[in-house]
């Protein structure tokens, strides 16, 4: 019997690494360093083997998109309003998702084609927490219903129809609230990456955020060894930010590692795992590429959509 057809052609990571062919590293040891996230191992070989190779990628994509905009330009005998490239990249709290927006970022900002390069992350779309309070929505905070959906929508499609200045709210983990009143502008940058739990689910309006991705990337991982990375994740927040008394997880500060533990592995099976399984995990199959890591966050395998 066939094997189960598939959208993806799938990599090995030395398969992978290949793919880099000649392109230059230009990240150092100590810029990977000032990247990496909490509890998120990642050296400069990875970044080597697996995100130099797609930042090749993503770069021969964005070539080809202004490419196409200026036949547009040639066949409408006039300029056209050029548009950020837009690629969002979803996953699970804690898969280290941040991290390889961080590093894609930094690379993609070193090509001479596309020097401007912003991230976004969705967070800053949720809604206040005393709306979060008013709906009973505090303890499904990253949860689709926490999210005002309508507004990233509108958001992700201003960039897309080359509006200048698209504000994007401001989110406080130190508050682990909006900033009421804030907002950070989007001034026509070449590429937008968009970063959250949320961006390949629906957009609750006939619609989805990534009807408007160019590309869109989904880190993956066993869930056994996201939440073994949130327990780490919260035991090192217990010992540096939740220390601070503004921060709003601050009574988590004087917790046994014992306690912390315990706390963190309830946060985790009754709240983020069963988003994952319910919301972020069935949207995997809507990505252009996977990433697919091992219990020591290296990735073990890309799956990258056929075209």
């Amino acid at each position: 019997m066939s094997p189960d057809p598939t959208p993806y052609i799938v990599f090995s990571r030395s398969e992978w690494s290949a793919l880099r062919a000649s392109t230059p590293m230009t990240l150092t040891a100590e810029d990977v360093e000032a990247i990496r996230g909490i509890n998120v191992e990642l050296s400069i070989d990875e970044v080597e083997r697996i995100y130099l190779p797609l930042s090749r990628l993503l770069n021969l994509y964005v070539r080809a998109s202004q490419s196409l905009f200026s036949v547009t330009d040639t066949f409408l005998g006039k300029p056209m309003v050029p548009v950020p490239y837009v690629i969002g990249i979803a996953g699970s709290v804690a898969v280290g998702k941040s991290t390889a927006a961080r590093v894609l970022q930094a690379l993609l900002a070193r090509w001479p084609d596309h020097p401007r390069v912003d991230l976004v992350t969705t967070d800053g779309f949720l809604w206040p927490n005393v709306l979060l309070e008013g709906r009973g929505l505090m303890q499904r905070k990253g949860w689709p219903e926490s999210y005002d959906r309508r507004r990233l929508l509108e958001f992700v499609a201003d960039l897309k129809s080359g509006r200048d200045g698209v504000g994007a709210p401001v989110y406080s983990h130190i508050a682990y609230d909006i900033l009421a009143g804030e907002e950070r502008l989007i001034e026509r940058p070449d590429i937008v990456i968009i970063e959250g739990l949320n961006v390949l689910q629906g957009g609750g309006l006939g619609t989805y955020v990534s009807d408007y991705f160019d590309f869109s990337i989904y880190v993956d991982a066993d869930p056994a060894h996201v939440g073994q990375w949130y327990v780490d994740r919260f035991l090192t927040f217990r010992d540096t930010a939740f220390r601070d008394p503004q921060n709003y997880f601050h009574r988590y500060a004087g917790l046994s590692d014992a306690e912390a533990r315990a706390e963190a592995g309830h946060i985790w099976e009754e709240i983020n795992l069963p988003n994952l399984q319910h919301n972020i995990a069935p949207t995997r199959e809507r990505a252009t590429l996977i990433l697919d890591k091992s219990a020591d966050h290296s990735v073990r395998q890309v799956h990258l959509r056929r075209r």
